[in-house]
């Protein structure tokens, strides 16, 4: 059902994910074609703030900062798992992968590494802080508007 904490909800998250995925294309200097990067996390974190931080308010400022932060953790889960797959296609594509499962593997093996890269204190803050805003600020929405 369409509520007015689920459309903020999915602002916000895509709001956090374009903000983050700016912070990090700045960060990783060394890699130079990021393509369709911040687009792909902007879709997820329209999806998830809809589905996950939306359809969890109305339930006081406590479980809407809760919920925040779990679907920001859900958004970097997510956002990695897709960067990883598609950076095992690109490699695919390279013939870098001798057969199916090797690059299955890689993704999960891609995953870890690109993980390892998220270890920054100013994308931490500003994801923990993201999702409390966008917490609140659905939390908001469901009392105020219906």
């Amino acid at each position: 059902m369409t509520t007015a904490a689920r459309l903020v909800g999915a602002l916000c998250l895509a709001g956090l994910a374009y903000l983050a995925s700016g912070y990090l294309m700045v960060t990783l200097e060394q890699m130079q074609d990021f393509g369709y990067f911040r687009w792909v996390n902007v879709v997820l974190g329209l999806v998830i703030g809809w589905v996950l931080l939306g359809g969890q308010a109305s339930r006081g400022y406590a479980h809407g900062i809760s919920a925040g932060l779990t679907s920001a953790a859900a958004l970097v889960a997510c956002g990695l798992f897709v960067q990883a797959i598609n950076e095992m296609t690109r490699l695919a594509m390279r013939h870098r992968y001798d057969g199916v499962m090797e690059a299955f593997a890689a993704v999960f093996e891609l995953t870890l590494d690109f993980g390892a890269l998220l270890f920054d204190g100013g994308f931490i803050f500003l994801m923990l802080a993201g999702a409390v805003i966008a917490g609140m600020l659905t939390e908001l929405a469901a009392r105020n508007w219906r």
